[in-house]
């Protein structure tokens, strides 16, 4: 039998998703209109028919099921003086073990003068041995609002999951007229579990979100915002027009119960997108 040499078997390269999607809204006087819409690869994104009529509606969705180690996705938003718009995900995000590389998700918002955004995906959930660099820049211009929300999930506790491992690089920029206002980096790596049980970090809570509202009247909100987030361990503070607030909890279930509770507030009432219904 005839036998290729060691030195000439190459293992197969793994095939890595990439992804790319850009919006972009503008206001023609009467309502707001999309003005780009461009997706490649895995990322894709639907403009389901608006509940408000003064503000359009995205949905995004990773049709690859997930991500893993070596996967690039990024995303850009933009908003044109005037528009109003909301962008939700389809479903929460999974990011799967990474075998080398780390995956690398990117979001980048520009809101133009008296643009108003609300950034709503739904979790992201983190599976044992997952590496992921993921980062939120947002650019706001004159009297833009903008509403968001990011939520991390530390595997799925009634699936009987439990993360042991992994490595998280998390950041959020957010800027008015060029000018810095809010820096948040998150950085866990080797044993998750057991920082996640320090009192510092998470006090053993395994879900975690942060909600910003940057706006002109956003300090107005603050006394209502903790009175939503009631006894989840919680805080929220309020700096240069900026509200941000973090929650812990124990599970995916319990935070976004206070999620909801504080974006009911933030969002005056107003249901929420439909994909957070289901």
């Amino acid at each position: 039998m005839n036998f290729m040499p060691a030195r000439q078997i190459q293992l197969p390269v793994a095939q890595r998703a990439k992804g790319r999607l850009a919006l972009a809204f503008k206001h023609d006087g009467t309502r707001t209109r999309i003005e780009e819409f461009y997706q490649q690869g895995c990322l894709k994104a639907r403009l389901p028919r608006p509940a408000d009529a003064g503000m359009l509606e995205a949905v995004t969705m990773n049709i690859g099921g997930g991500v893993a180690g070596g996967d690039v996705l990024s995303t850009r938003i933009e908003l044109h003086a005037g528009a109003r718009a909301g962008v939700a995900s389809q479903a929460a995000e999974r990011i799967y073990r990474a075998l080398a590389e780390p995956a690398e998700v990117s979001t980048v918002i520009t809101l133009q003068a008296g643009a108003a955004l609300e950034y709503l995906p739904q979790e992201t959930i983190l599976f044992d041995g997952f590496g992921l660099n993921r980062s939120l820049e947002i650019a706001l211009h004159g009297d833009a609002a903008f509403l968001g929300v990011e939520s991390l999930v530390f595997g799925r506790l009634a699936s009987g999951e439990r993360v042991q491992a992994g490595y998280l690089r998390d950041r959020i920029l957010l800027r008015r007229d060029g000018r810095l206002v809010l820096q948040d980096m998150t950085r866990l790596e080797g044993d998750i579990s057991v920082q996640l049980g320090r009192l510092a970090i998470a006090r053993g809570a395994v879900a975690v979100a942060s909600v910003i509202f940057a706006a002109p009247g956003a300090p107005d909100y603050l006394e209502a915002l903790r009175g939503a987030l009631g006894e989840a361990h919680a805080g929220a503070t309020c700096f240069e027009g900026v509200l941000f607030a973090r929650i812990l909890a124990l599970n995916g279930a319990a935070l976004r119960r206070v999620v909801v509770s504080a974006l009911k507030v933030l969002r005056e009432g107003r249901p929420m997108p439909l994909v957070w219904q289901g």
